[in-house]
């Protein structure tokens, strides 16, 4: 049996995506000890962040998913992305605007002369994970609830129900599992994210893999990795077993509250959107009125473009045949779902592994290059879902047709198929350009020396306490976050 041309560079890119796992492991081995009591404190602050964080973005999110899926409101579509536009704001940002604004000396006090309680520790991660995470709640429950037919609801007010009840024992329990994926979606954003613990002064296990890597202790830092690997890959196998109820579809819900529920709604959410969204722009404006854009230079934000540019053209180039491996049969969704692996490895785990494979390749070690591979290998699933949803929708009888007409399989895939999925290979190419430039943790271990990026400088920056300098990487972060916001809702508006 002859196999599909695309096998072989799917197989050698599946192979590539595990060698990090590879390198941690032959790492670890040389560590001292697999647990200690240190580990237990990293565990339960790292376990304790991610349940405050869960906890509140179900508090939030499933609210706001009511609202936005049933609510009769004029504007709606600008209400809905109000309510996903946390998402355009990476968290560390969110974490740096709000540890200087609140507390003794902070930004608040000073305009104001209001002494706020200061924002770090385990509450303080809590608030600002919660804060730029309720949008994956929100999203995924949303999505279930606008698939519900609303006659059951209307069957149950029928026989007396009051509408309240009617969530709670009708709607809830039918949208529980798009619930439970956004909650894991929250969870595993928590376990990987660096910057947040990081500078709320939280030792999760980011943080001290991080600190141990600047000890120069890769074998301890790849044991802890291997130990957040563990929790990861448990959440990942829960995700893969959460199965969204399918239900005929019918005529949607749509609730008409007054006017007093609904100022009740707004004053309960805006500040949680202010504080999410408003706060860091008013903080990212203050900083820049005050201390201008004199010293900010521009080579900064090319590096940040120049190397997701070559990271986007990289992952597209290695994601066209692991994409179309995956629709020829189950050894290519295989290959295809290994490569999926790196997005789950959190990038702090990421850098250390290719640190340690750059110090057996001095070639490699500290340039541009093994930085690419590190953002290629994150953000490979990025390109390769959008390049095979689209490749999904392709009409196979095209093909056929070329290849009746006497056309090669080269010259039908380059005449025929990659024109008519030239959109989702450019949404690829955008997704892994948008999060490369976001990438904080892998671009400070691996970046070559001298080679900062707006990532890196927001971090130097606030290391410094230089805060002022952060407004113009932070503004351009924030830009640069909503292009890959619009980009996720454009292709939610495509599937509805």
């Amino acid at each position: 049996m002859r196999l599909p041309a695309s096998y072989p560079l799917a197989l050698l890119a599946a192979l590539v995506a595990l060698t990090p796992v590879y390198v941690l492991l032959s790492l670890a081995s040389d560590a001292n000890t697999l647990f200690d009591s240190h580990n237990l404190e990293i565990l339960g602050n790292t376990l304790a962040l991610m349940a405050l964080t869960v906890l509140g973005s179900i508090l939030i999110g499933v609210p706001l998913a009511f609202i936005s899926a049933y609510v009769h409101l004029p504007l709606k579509k600008f209400w809905l992305v109000l309510f996903a536009a946390p998402l355009a704001i990476p968290s560390y940002i969110g974490a740096f605007t709000l540890y200087a604004a609140f507390g003794p000396g902070g930004e608040i006090e000073g305009l104001f002369g209001l002494t706020t309680a200061p924002m770090y520790g385990l509450s303080g991660a809590a608030i600002v994970m919660t804060l730029y995470t309720f949008p994956f709640v929100m999203m995924t429950t949303r999505s279930s609830l606008l698939s519900l037919d609303a006659s059951m609801v209307n069957a149950a007010r029928t026989l007396g129900m009051s509408m309240t009840g009617s969530i709670f024992k009708v709607i809830l329990p039918r949208v529980v599992n798009g619930i439970a994926a956004g909650s894991l979606l929250v969870a595993l954003y928590t376990l990987s994210d660096f910057g947040t613990p990081a500078m709320m002064r939280l030792d999760t296990f980011t943080r001290v893999i991080y600190v141990e890597y600047n000890a120069f202790g890769l074998n301890r830092a790849a044991m802890l990795s291997l130990q957040l690997m563990c929790i990861v890959g448990f959440l990942l196998f829960l995700e893969s077993q959460i199965k969204t109820a399918t239900e005929r579809h019918g005529r949607a819900l749509v609730l008409f509250p007054s006017r007093l529920q609904l100022m009740g709604l707004f004053t309960i959410f805006t500040p949680i959107l202010m504080l999410a969204i408003g706060l860091p722009l008013a903080i990212f404006m203050l900083w820049l009125a005050r201390d201008g854009v004199a010293d900010f230079d521009i080579n900064i934000a090319w590096n940040s473009a120049y190397a997701s540019i070559i990271a986007a053209l990289t992952a597209v180039i290695v994601a066209i045949p692991v994409a179309h491996a995956a629709l020829t049969g189950k050894a290519g969704r295989i290959m295809e779902r290994v490569t999926y692996f790196g997005f789950g490895i959190p990038g702090i785990v990421m850098g250390t592994a290719l640190v340690y494979g750059g110090l057996q390749l001095p070639l490699l070690y500290q340039t541009l290059a093994l930085l690419v591979i590190a953002y290629v290998l994150r953000f490979l699933p990025l390109a390769v879902g959008s390049i095979r949803t689209s490749t999904e929708h392709l009409d196979g009888s095209l093909v056929k047709s070329a290849r009746v007409l006497g056309a090669s399989p080269r010259e039908a895939f380059m005449r025929v198929t990659l024109p008519l999925t030239a959109r989702g290979i450019v949404a690829g190419a955008a997704l892994v350009f948008l999060e490369s430039m976001r990438e904080l943790e892998a671009t400070l271990l691996l970046g070559p020396t001298g080679f900062e990026t707006l990532s890196t400088y927001l971090w130097r920056v606030y290391e410094a306490g230089y805060f002022g300098r952060a407004a113009i990487p932070g503004l351009l972060l924030v830009v640069i976050s909503a292009g890959g916001l619009a980009i996720m809702l454009s292709g939610e508006k495509r599937s509805s």
